[in-house]
């Protein structure tokens, strides 16, 4: 299926999720989560997300998807909400033109295509139009695809903290 490259860089879209999407959504997540746990990356399981944090991001209408020929190729939440551990990192953009990223995933079926970066690439252009000056998120350690993924694109590592499972790292680029 190497074609989907082609297509991921001439026709994803960007959706905002709605209620009606919710059961699509938390299957998505937990398809992503048991391939994972395959690939002992262990950085979420069934008590995150779960579908109520899901269920929040819809309504407070912060969860957005990759669309690729009318399906869901990947899913995010873009807010200005973060754990107070964000506080404490030295952030080198100290500015309050910030979004953070939460929750990104590919649906298992797209995973290698190239759907990640393109689903980057386009929330940092959108971004930079609505006056976004930089993108902060967290990563797990021991997750490799993405540790990957975010140093090929150029975010910077800024600081690290240790959660309910594990070392994550604090990643930001300025846009």
């Amino acid at each position: 299926m190497l074609y989907l490259r082609e297509d991921v860089k001439n026709n994803m879209e960007i959706k905002k999720m709605e209620l009606k999407d919710l059961k699509e959504v938390v299957k998505i997540y937990k398809d992503v989560v048991k391939n994972m746990i395959a690939n002992n990356v262990f950085q979420w399981d069934e008590t995150y997300p779960n579908e109520d944090i899901l269920k929040e991001d819809i309504l407070k209408e912060q969860m957005f998807a990759g669309m690729l020929n009318n399906e869901i190729a990947s899913i995010f939440v873009l807010n200005k909400e973060f754990d107070n551990e964000y506080l404490k990192t030295k952030w080198e953009y100290k500015n309050d033109d910030f979004i953070v990223l939460h929750r990104i995933c590919v649906k298992v079926n797209f995973q290698n295509k190239g759907v990640g970066t393109k689903t980057m690439k386009m929330i940092e252009e959108k971004m930079k139009i609505d006056g976004i000056k930089s993108i902060r998120l967290d990563a797990f350690s021991e997750n490799p695809y993405s540790l990957k993924m975010y140093n090929k694109l150029g975010y910077k590592k800024v600081g690290e903290v240790s959660w309910r499972n594990g070392l994550f790292c604090f990643f930001e680029k300025i846009i």
